[in-house]
């Protein structure tokens, strides 16, 4: 397969295999950055991968007071599911379990109806923990329709109804270098550079992931395993290998996203930073050949936005 030169480093000319999932984003805010990230970070833990979490999920980024809709410190959050009754499910769950309980939070909806596919009663339907004390209210100079919701603190408020849409999940590229010590500090400013796009999370620990899957397995009971190909301890044991020569390591960056420029975006800009440290040399991507989505992200397209 033919590959570009970027910064001497090799970008092999292939694309990421993306896939729909319904996506939701809502801004938790609370009294302190502290809350609002304590409250921000529960309620995103164990969403890193649909294959056996309920969602993806992640922190989009963090907003200061002129950016929310009380003036208060606060996090934009997003979560990702197969479908919308499991996305709902999962954004129920996780802000009653997480943020409900969490210190001086409340919880607006981050998706606006006009950009939505669907409109989520997950907010609506979290009114009932009130046990016939919950009251529909609204806030002034703030759209939408809000619960109060008592609890021993005082009271919880979250809006009604929460917006989503279908998006791109999937996105990826592969960062390989010389030494560990090379890819994981690409892999890290990467991740910045990432951070820095709207509407995008990176779901994995750190926003990296060191177990690349790939579709399918020896064994019946599992429908993924690691990523053979991809893996340099077998470049030798396997057919097929994926890894250069002199490669020890391999990270792959995955980015969920509400829109697919976003997620193009997402990926030049990381590719871009991870380029620019010593000891990495080559950029690939996973794809399966349509089996796992229909979405193709190519990486010379992605290197556009750079």
């Amino acid at each position: 397969m033919a590959s570009i030169s970027l910064s001497g480093v090799e970008i092999e000319d292939t694309h990421a295999e993306g896939f729909t999932m319904w996506g939701g984003r809502i801004i938790i805010t609370a009294s302190s950055e502290k809350w609002a990230n304590l409250a921000a970070t529960e309620a995103t833990g164990f969403g890193t991968s649909i294959i056996r979490c309920d969602c993806e999920a992640g922190i989009e980024r963090r907003l200061i007071s002129d950016e929310t809709p009380d003036g208060r410190p606060g996090v934009a959050v997003m979560f990702f599911g197969r479908t919308k009754e499991k996305l709902y499910w999962s954004m129920l769950d996780r802000v009653g379990q997480c943020v409900l309980t969490c210190p001086t939070t409340r919880v607006f909806n981050g998706l606006p109806e006009g950009d939505a596919d669907a409109m989520l009663d997950s907010g609506k339907n979290l009114r009932y923990f009130g046990d016939g004390h919950e009251e529909e209210t609204s806030l002034e100079g703030i759209p939408g329709r809000f619960w109060r919701i008592p609890v021993t603190e005082g009271e919880f408020l979250v809006e009604d109804r929460f917006g989503a849409r279908k998006g791109v999940a999937g996105g990826n590229f592969l960062i390989m270098g010389e030494s560990q010590e090379a890819a994981l500090e690409a892999s890290e400013r990467a991740v910045e550079a990432i951070n820095g796009v709207l509407l995008v999370i990176t779901p994995f620990p750190g926003g990296i992931c060191r177990s690349s899957s790939t579709v399918g397995s020896k064994y019946d009971f599992l429908n993924v395993s690691t990523n053979t190909p991809f893996c340099p301890t077998l470049r030798n044991s396997v057919p097929g290998s994926k890894v250069p020569e002199g490669i020890t390591t391999v990270y792959e960056m995955i980015i969920d996203g509400l829109y697919r420029e976003n997620v193009m975006e997402a990926m030049g800009r990381g590719i871009k930073a991870a380029i620019e440290v010593e000891g990495v040399k080559k950029i690939s991507a996973v794809n399966f050949d349509g089996r796992l989505g229909k979405h193709k992200l190519p990486l010379r397209e992605a290197l556009e936005f750079i």
